[in-house]
C-alpha cells in the first residue's frame, strides 16, 4: 500500500509544481512510474476525485486568489491557469463558486477554495520517531489587535476531533478571506472566548479590525488584543513524517520555560497552530507577557 501512496503522492507534488503548464495523464504517470490508466485509478482511489477535476479546481482557486489579489485581466488569468478560452473558464469559475470572476474581482467575498492535503498526510500514521532529534527555532513576535473569523466546533480539542465535527474543508472558505498573516489559523480558545455547548479547537482567519466584508453562515467574529507570541518552528520534514514533526515542536514547547527571557505563559490569548507545510517545517505560536 506504501507504494500506491508514494505513487500518488508524487502526482500530487507533480501537479503543484506545474500548475500552470498544460498537465497531461502520461506526466503523471511517469511521475507516478505506474501505466497511465493504473496512475489513474489509484488517484481516484485514493484521493476520490479524477486527476483532471483535481487539476482544474485547483487552478480555480489560484485564479480567484489572483483576482483577489492583483489587478489582472480575467483574460490574463484565464491563460495563465491553461484555460482555453475565457468563456471556457468563466464557466467553470461560476460553477465551482456561483458567481463569474469579473464580480469577484471587483467585490471578492469569502468562496469554498479547493484545498486538498497531500495523500501521505491521510494515510500514513505517526507512531514512528524520526531518526534524529531535530532543532527547534524560537522568535518573539507581535501580534496585533485584530478581528478573527472563526468556525466553531462542538468539543474539538484537536485538529482530527475539529475534522470530524465540522468538516476538513472549512479551511479553503478561510483561505478565500485575506489575512493579515498572509493565511489562515487553528487555534485553542481561552475560556473567555468559548461559547457555551461549542469546541475549545478552532480554525479561523485573522483579519484588521475595520474589516467589513461579509461573514460566511455559521462563522462568528471574535477580537483579539495585541499580544507578545513565541513561535516555535521545527525544520522541514517530509510529508509522511508530519505526526513526528509536530510531537517534536509540542514536545518542545512543554519543556520550554519563558522565564529564562523575563516571560511568563500568557494564558488570556489563544494559542495558534499554523497548517503543517513540509517545506517551513510545523509551527505553533503561544502568548506570552512580561513578569
Amino acid at each position: 500500500m506504501q507504494e500506491q501512496i508514494d505513487a500518488v503522492q508524487r502526482m500530487q507534488d507533480y501537479i503543484k509544481s506545474h500548475l500552470s503548464e498544460e498537465i497531461k495523464l502520461t506526466d503523471l504517470a511517469n511521475a507516478a512510474m505506474f501505466s497511465p490508466w493504473y496512475a489513474r485509478r489509484l488517484f481516484i482511489s485514493l484521493l476520490g476525485i479524477t486527476p483532471s477535476d483535481y487539476i482544474r479546481r485547483l487552478r480555480l482557486g489560484q485564479s480567484a486568489l489572483r483576482l483577489r489579489d492583483e489587478k489582472v485581466n480575467v483574460s490574463d488569468v484565464a491563460f495563465d491557469l491553461g484555460f482555453g478560452s475565457v468563456d471556457g473558464y468563466t464557466r467553470a469559475f461560476a460553477r465551482e463558486f456561483g458567481c463569474n470572476p469579473k464580480q469577484y474581482a471587483v467585490n471578492p467575498f469569502p468562496i469554498r477554495l479547493f484545498h486538498p492535503y497531500g495523500v501521505k498526510y491521510n494515510h500514513t500514521k505517526s507512531n514512528k520517531t524520526m531518526q534524529q532529534s531535530k532543532n527547534i527555532f524560537i522568535h518573539l513576535i507581535e501580534k496585533p489587535e485584530r478581528k478573527v473569523i472563526i468556525k466553531r466546533g462542538i468539543n474539538a480539542a484537536d485538529y482530527w476531533a475539529y475534522c470530524s465535527e465540522v468538516g476538513c474543508d472549512v479551511w479553503g472558505l478561510l483561505t478565500s478571506i485575506k489575512s493579515i498573516g498572509g493565511e489562515p489559523v487553528c487555534l485553542w480558545l481561552p475560556e473567555k472566548y468559548i461559547k457555551e455547548g461549542t469546541s475549545e479547537y478552532v480554525q479561523g482567519v485573522e483579519v484588521d479590525c475595520g474589516y467589513n466584508g461579509k461573514i460566511p453562515d455559521g462563522f462568528d467574529v471574535i477580537t483579539l488584543p495585541s499580544a507578545k507570541y513565541l513561535m516555535f518552528q521545527g525544520e522541514p520534514f517530509a510529508e509522511a513524517d508530519f505526526g513526528c514533526a509536530i510531537e517534536e515542536v509540542q514536545s518542545a514547547i512543554k519543556k520550554y520555560d519563558p522565564s529564562v527571557i523575563g516571560y511568563e505563559w500568557d494564558i488570556d490569548n489563544p494559542r495558534i497552530q499554523l497548517e503543517p507545510v513540509a517545506s517551513r517545517g510545523y509551527i505553533e505560536l503561544l502568548a506570552v507577557k512580561s513578569k
